[in-house]
């Protein structure tokens, strides 16, 4: 990203605060003529002084010189006190309302995403919160640090630099060609330091991704016992990490140390040429200080130049990946505008083909059925058959590569999509529990929803007498909670949004037998005239489907009733459901119960 394309994205954030620039620009104008007061001063503290020593005068004739010299400086220290405290104020404002907005923005940006977005193109939840982080924290510093450093440094420059222009031409000519050099110097710097700060950036967003990993794996990482494998993987990225990171101190170190050289190169020929004019008798003394004070003014933003670049570059570099993430309008989710009273729930697939971005391989192709209304559609297949995926493209996380998916006679693609939301209910085998406590988890499914509603919905998930029993009821952590029990949280909100289409994948995975045997008592009551479309491996749960829909390798390869299938002769269905009951050990737990 380029420094003018930099700024034409930030200034969105900054323009609000107008009034906050205006202020600030203010301050500068008077601190860069307020920096000039000792190079003055000191001028004509020499001068007059040196005067009075020609002729031999000494301490009672230069009081009023000392008296004014110290109500000048003091003066101009008491200006300056408040010209800073003025500056940093406003300037740190102004970075904190930024960073404030540049978060929320992306926030709420992010969520409007198409699902896609979050597992392709390296946007994993760690590579993306560095990015977001980073981001964010190296804008708000580059605002900062613009109107409490750079800004007031370079007009303070331009003043100096003016007034020994007005001073003596020759000695301005020397401040002035000593500035470009030293920027081209800081150019080469920091076009050398690009690569390794983009390289820095893409490792830290991996050690990141890394570390977030170690945390999720927990478990398995000690099941295993593979902590040193994964110690041994962040060495190798924090070493990866060191290394560019040394790299970037050696080449700042080299330049600034050239910098550093050229800078003193300019105090010697001020000096020099001061002297020289001093005793050709076009220059008094005081004026050598006076130039060269001035010229310590004109490099002061020189000096500070490799601090500045390094915040301009990390922002140029963080703000690539921040802005592209903001500024993803490709990825927001497709929205129609279609909004019906009432959705029944029959669904149309023909000739459906969809594959999952990064993948070469197609998930489903040539998917062409009937989900029937106020009907339980139960999807039956091995691991990997493309059950899910279906699931996602009737919920419109993903859209088609081909075919068309109807919805009531309307394709998906013309819904609202949160209308469209709103009228469905998804359970998945493993359900997010957010932080709060269970009356917050539970009423995310209806944040209207009174204590009356929310109890009623635990109690439809035989969740209520687990809750009570807990030492602060409904207000104990979710998160505390067993895995069974936060399946039941997940089934809970379900009952709380109470949709006419419903999709089950899974719902039972974590449940213990009976909670299972509850939770199917539930799951019936609240089929009843919904359109249902569950997707298990659980005999129990699929063989009273009115449709069975069997896919094999993204394929629809059979559909029927359970009778109809079972009776296949080596149908995919009736091996799937054999091996089922192999697994369950059917022919013991028949005997079991016959005697």
């Amino acid at each position: 990203m380029s420094l003018s394309a930099l700024f034409k994205n930030i200034w969105p954030f900054v323009r609000p605060y107008r009034l906050l620039v205006v202020l600030t620009l203010a301050l500068t104008m008077v601190g860069s003529l307020a920096a000039q007061v000792n190079a003055w001063v000191l001028r004509y503290a020499v001068d007059q002084i040196a005067a009075l020593l020609d002729a031999h005068k000494g301490l009672a004739e230069g009081v009023n010189i000392l008296l004014t010299i110290t109500v000048i400086l003091i003066g101009k220290e008491l200006l300056n006190t408040a010209v800073q405290y003025g500056q940093k104020l406003y300037g740190e404002k102004l970075r904190i309302y930024v960073s404030r907005d540049l978060a929320q923005a992306v926030i709420e940006k992010v969520m409007t995403y198409r699902l896609a977005f979050f597992t392709t193109g390296g946007n994993q939840s760690g590579k993306l919160q560095t990015r977001i982080d980073r981001g964010i924290e190296s804008l708000s510093k580059l605002v900062q640090s613009f109107f409490i450093d750079i800004l007031p440094l370079f007009a303070s420059s331009v003043v100096a630099l003016v007034m020994m222009f007005q001073a003596n031409v020759w000695v301005g000519l020397v401040g002035l060609c000593i500035i470009p050099i030293y920027f081209w110097v800081s150019t080469v710097q920091a076009n050398k330091l690009k690569g390794t700060r983009r390289n820095i950036k893409d490792l830290r967003e991996v050690k990141s991704q890394g570390i977030l990993s170690i945390f999720d794996s927990i478990t398995v990482i000690k099941s295993f016992t593979r902590e040193e494998l994964e110690a041994r993987r962040q060495l190798g990225l924090q070493l990866d990490l060191t290394e560019a990171q040394m790299k970037t101190r050696r080449i700042n170190f080299l330049f600034d140390g050239m910098k550093s050289f050229i800078e003193q190169i300019g105090v010697v020929l001020i000096i020099i040429l001061t002297a020289y004019l001093v005793l050709t008798g076009q220059m008094t003394i005081g004026a050598i200080m006076f130039h060269i004070l001035l010229f310590n003014n004109v490099t002061a933003p020189i000096r500070q130049l490799h601090r500045i670049y390094d915040q301009m570059n990390d922002a140029l570099i963080y703000s690539e990946s921040f802005f592209d993430t903001l500024n993803a309008d490709h990825q927001i989710e497709p929205s129609g505008t279609y909004k019906p009273e009432r959705i029944k729930g029959h669904f149309s697939l023909r000739d459906v083909d969809f594959t999952y971005p990064d993948n070469p391989l197609p998930t489903l192709q040539d998917i062409t059925m009937e989900i029937c209304p106020g009907k339980i559609t139960a999807l039956v297949g091995l691991s990997g058959a493309g059950k899910s995926t279906l699931i996602n493209l009737l919920d419109k996380f993903y859209v088609p590569d081909k075919g068309e998916i109807l919805l009531d006679g309307v394709s998906l693609a013309e819904y609202d999509t949160d209308t469209l939301r709103d009228n469905i209910g998804l359970v998945l085998q493993k359900n997010h529990i957010f932080n709060g406590t269970v009356m917050e988890n539970i009423r995310y499914g209806n944040p209207d929803a009174t204590q009356e509603q929310v109890e009623a919905a635990a109690r439809s998930a035989y969740l209520h007498d687990q809750i009570e029993a807990l030492s602060e009821g409904y207000d104990s952590p979710a998160t505390k909670l067993s895995g069974g029990q936060q399946q039941k949280i997940a089934i809970a909100r379900m009952f709380l949004k109470n949709p006419p289409i419903v999709f089950l994948d899974e719902p039972t995975a974590s449940l213990d037998a009976i909670s299972t045997e509850q939770i199917k008592a539930s799951l019936d009551a609240i089929k009843q005239n919904r359109t249902v479309v569950i997707i298990s491996h659980s005999i129990s749960q699929i063989i009273d489907s009115d449709t069975i829909w069997v896919m094999q390798k993204g394929r629809i390869v059979e559909h029927g009733t359970h009778d109809e299938l079972h009776h296949i002769p080596n149908g995919t269905y009736r091996s799937i459901f054999d091996a089922m009951a192999r697994s369950l050990n059917i022919d013991k737990i028949t005997k079991s119960l016959n005697d």
